[in-house]
């Protein structure tokens, strides 16, 4: 029978990475490190269960085995074998890029197929007064956006946003942005990969040369409608015990509820998807038939779709991600 899955963290070192990934309990290589890909079943990271006797499997293979079992019969039936999401911790230790991403349908003709990226952030930690770029500003048209990329002014154009611990901001594909320096966040997004760099700071690599930009695919599917992100209603739902849950992310690609687990909560699994949770303060225990997995701070957990009841004990955070 399957359990919940926990998977090893695939590292990315890119420039503008650093430390503090640390903090939510990951053992990290040598020097700066970016991102740690938590769960994903991308050509460019795959992810390798980590617990049971599943261990040392890639999540492509027990997909090809359990398939229906493991992601249930609704995803299968809309992404066939593949892993519709990838979960991440981000290292904004330095201004990440300004950049965008394509949506499904220019991604599938011009880019051989592969989905686009919708993406969610959720912020874990940041200095104060971290800004993150959210979109342009009113008045910006594709023609202005142009000459200020030509005359290294796209800053002048660009639409910026305060955060603070705990907010949480949808990106659809097409909405320019960029993570700004002093940030660790949670991502969930679509399995792709693909990103187009319209601004990078003049910045260059440990070979000394500057990271390619993709001004005119960025043109092609840039929104240039005026863009808001708005603070979020309270929404707290009680579900069991002083804990409580506020669904936050409702998007086509997929949801994400919080969960504020105080005590213990009861769960059960849905045949028709699977479940992840990503654990982003605190810790505890998921209990399920006569077993049980001691959860941390920094844990990912994928809940197979034919698991059944299972108990999350505990005190702390968690982001729980489906698709519906």
């Amino acid at each position: 029978m399957l359990y919940p899955l926990k998977f090893k963290p695939i590292f990315k070192d890119y420039i503008w990475g650093g430390r503090n990934l640390e903090k939510l309990n990951k053992e990290l290589p040598q020097g700066n490190v970016a991102e740690s890909w938590e769960i994903s079943c991308h050509k460019d990271g795959m992810s390798i269960v980590q617990n049971g006797h599943l261990a040392g499997k890639s999540l492509e293979e027990i997909i090809s085995i359990y398939a229906e079992k493991l992601l249930g019969t609704s995803i299968v039936e809309k992404f066939k074998d593949k892993f519709p999401l990838i979960i991440k911790f981000i290292d904004a230790n330095k201004d990440l890029s300004v950049q965008v991403h394509p949506n499904d349908e220019y991604a599938r003709i011009y880019e051989n197929g592969q989905n686009g990226k919708n993406e969610m952030w959720y912020t874990i930690d940041c200095k104060p007064g971290a800004r993150i770029v959210y979109g342009l500003k009113e008045d910006v048209t594709k023609e202005r956006f142009l000459s200020s990329i030509n005359e290294n002014k796209i800053k002048d154009c660009l639409n910026y946003i305060e955060v603070l611990p705990g907010d949480f901001v949808y990106i659809p594909s097409g909405t320019i942005h960029a993570i700004g320096e002093g940030i660790v966040i949670a991502e969930i997004q679509q399995s792709s990969n693909l990103t187009y760099r319209v601004y990078d700071y003049d910045r260059v690599d440990k070979n000394g040369n500057k990271r390619e930009l993709h001004v005119d695919k960025a043109l092609e599917v840039i929104d240039f409608n005026t863009i808001k992100t708005d603070k979020q209603k309270d929404n707290k739902i009680n579900i069991g015990g002083n804990s409580t849950m506020q669904c936050k992310i409702k998007s086509h690609c997929f949801n994400v509820d919080l969960y504020d687990i105080k005590e213990e909560i009861d769960e059960v699994s849905d045949k028709n998807r699977f479940f992840t949770y990503l654990v982003v303060e605190g810790k505890g225990k998921i209990k399920y038939g006569d077993e049980t997995m001691d959860i941390d701070v920094g844990d990912s957990i994928l809940i197979p779709a034919e698991l059944g009841k299972y108990t999350i004990e505990g005190q702390g955070k968690m982001l729980k991600t489906y698709i519906l």
